[in-house]
């Protein structure tokens, strides 16, 4: 792999990301995501320290099945294109439903760690509230929320890690039970440094754009809004997703499209080394 390839990928990737079947596809998913980010939102509307800590990282947890559903249609999409194989829409959605079903599943062990660390976080705030030495214990214990908060934004990259390779690599190439694990663990081992870049460029245009909006939104909030009912919150979030999502939309297909070339690249690198 070289500098050259890896340019040339990045173009392609991004000169396709404007494509109104992909668009069509990825928005609708990316309002679902919103949705879920609204609604938590609205419940962690003058909730305690605890629960909206926590229902800031959920949203993020329960998307995740959803876009792993997506990134493998987007995939198939990009693959069927370089190959100039013609299928339409609705028959590559029905023959990629089964995959979606079972790629959707691999975020459920991400949701049931984190519910964990959300128990688990809630003794920490309960001692707090002890009277006479709760102080005490929060000064003392201050440790554990740290690593809690910690582990929740290292599976948050994990997550992000799964969209990137495991989508791909469910699309490329047919499910053997047992061996899409294989497949990406081997890819990652032997390529481990080519891949953290690669992960990194696709995440950049994603990311500095999510953080743009994300900013915007907050700055629109501290400013704008007057909401002083989670209801009347809820539907200030609301109407700021739609534009929000529509605005992330692109990225978002650029980041599935540059995984299915980076995915290419690293399987390509891993056959010259065999060779």
């Amino acid at each position: 792999m070289n500098w050259i390839d890896v340019e040339k990928a990045f173009q392609r990737a991004f000169l396709l990301s404007f494509s109104r079947k992909r668009l069509f596809l990825t928005f609708p998913v990316l309002v679902l995501c919103g949705l879920l980010t609204v609604f938590c939102k609205a419940v962690a509307f003058n909730a305690s320290d605890w629960i909206s800590l926590s229902l800031g990282f959920l949203p993020i947890f329960l998307s995740s099945g959803l876009l792993l559903g997506l990134g493998v249609v987007l995939s198939r999409i990009y693959t069927m294109e370089a190959k100039h194989a013609a299928l339409t829409l609705k028959r590559l959605l029905m023959s990629s439903l089964d995959l979606m079903i079972g790629i959707a599943y691999l975020a459920i062990p991400s949701v049931l760690a984190y519910l964990l660390f959300w128990i688990v976080l809630g003794f920490f705030f309960l001692m707090k509230e002890i009277p006479g030495i709760g102080h005490f214990f929060s000064v003392i214990l201050a440790f554990g929320p740290f690593l809690l908060i910690f582990g929740s934004f290292l599976l948050c990259f994990v997550n992000l890690a799964l969209l990137f390779f495991v989508a791909p690599a469910a699309t490329l190439e047919l499910i053997r039970k047992g061996s899409l694990a294989k497949r990406v663990l081997g890819s990652l081992k032997d390529r481990f440094f080519s891949a953290s870049i690669l992960l990194i460029l696709g995440l950049i245009p994603l990311l500095f754009v999510g953080g743009v909006l994300w900013a915007s939104a907050s700055l629109t909030e501290s400013r704008f809004l007057i909401s002083e009912t989670s209801l009347s919150f809820a539907m200030e979030w609301f109407f700021m997703m739609i534009p929000f999502a529509a605005i992330l939309t692109p990225f978002v297909v650029f980041f599935f499209n540059f995984s299915v070339e980076s995915y290419t690249l690293l399987q390509r690198d891993n056959l010259k080394q065999q060779v």
